[in-house]
């Protein structure tokens, strides 16, 4: 952020967990209760007021390198100019439209936002890299929510969509049970543009196994894009009402086992249960069949982060593949 501006005293700070989806992915969308957990990597978002009327955006990697910039005019939040460090994810014009989206519903929400006559200096940090999927895009969505004093569950929904356990992850210092319940229709649900008729409900759980130290996470060196995963998900499911009652069932039974084979028992059926759904390969049988322990996909099929049971030669045997990226358990989780 090169620009000079002339600040003034105010400046306040939001912070948001990164998060890993356990259990449930994709039928989460549809009701079933998932086990999630906060990570000890998150982002946060720091807001410096300025004389002049405008919103001057520089968002930063975990390196310090600043991968975005854009200003807008104020109160207009009209785009006057935006630079984007990569040619892989889009122009700086696509990154700049879509948080200018992400402003201006949060202004629809809290018509006094960004209305002010002074300016504002916003910095976001993350403190993971931008291809791990923890949370780069629900962390920024919770932080400006509180920024905007409005609620992030409808920032979410009126802006993308999703389930919104990331923005539960992002809002909870513990292990959670996150399930999008069906509401009646007095539940006043006309703010909400894509999950109508659902509400979110959030149980906070104790979930720190025994053999936290037989579970890894492990990164399969790309990002995934969750849209394609829940795409291909709506396309596949018919009648998936048992699955969704199974899954739930995991979830508990998870939060309660005492020991690893019992973990691995019912990471091994949740994986076949999403399987027989979508019809793509589980990552094990796709590129680790030969691996002893039970590995998990977190989130969408493909990328990302996968959950990993095994012994320190876990470590070993990941890197020979060519996977670097291998945290212990309670080096991710918060």
């Amino acid at each position: 952020m090169t620009k000079k501006t002339e600040q003034v005293a105010e400046r306040s700070r939001s912070y948001s967990n990164g998060k890993l989806l356990l259990t449930g992915e994709y039928l989460v969308l549809d009701g079933a209760t998932a086990l999630a957990v906060p990570t000890k990597f998150g982002q946060d978002l720091v807001v410096s007021t300025i004389k002049e009327p405008q919103l001057i955006w520089g968002s930063f990697t975990n390196t310090g390198e600043c991968w975005f910039e854009a200003v807008f005019d104020l109160p207009k939040l009209r785009l006057v100019s935006a630079t984007f460090d990569s040619n892989k994810e889009g122009s700086s014009e696509v990154i700049a439209e879509t948080l200018q989206n992400i402003l201006q519903e949060a202004r629809n929400l809290n018509p006094d936002f960004l209305q002010s006559e002074t300016g504002f200096v916003v910095r976001t940090n993350l403190t993971f890299p931008r291809d791990w999927g923890l949370g780069t895009s629900s962390t920024l969505l919770n932080n400006i929510a509180q920024w905007a004093n409005v609620d992030a569950y409808q920032l979410l929904w009126n802006s993308f969509s999703g389930s919104g356990y990331d923005i539960a992850n992002a809002q909870h210092n513990s292990p959670i049970l996150y399930t999008l319940e069906k509401v009646n229709e007095q539940f006043d649900c006309a703010h909400y543009k894509l999950r109508r008729n659902q509400k979110p409900t959030v149980k906070t759980v104790e979930f720190n196994p025994e053999f936290s130290d037989q579970l890894y996470f492990v990164h399969l060196n790309k990002k995934q894009n969750s849209r394609e995963g829940i795409a291909k998900y709506k396309e596949n499911k018919s009648d998936i009402q048992q699955e969704i009652q199974r899954v739930s069932e995991i979830s508990l039974e998870m939060c309660a086992v005492k020991s690893l084979s019992d973990f691995e028992r019912l990471m091994d059926e949740h994986e076949q249960i999403i399987f027989n759904i979508i019809q793509l390969e589980t990552v094990k049988e796709r590129l680790f069949s030969d691996y002893d322990g039970s590995i998990k996909s977190l989130g969408a099929w493909g990328g990302d982060f996968i959950l990993a049971t095994g012994t320190p030669n876990t470590i070993n045997y990941f890197k020979d593949k060519g996977y670097t990226t291998i945290l212990k358990y309670k080096e991710m989780v918060l």
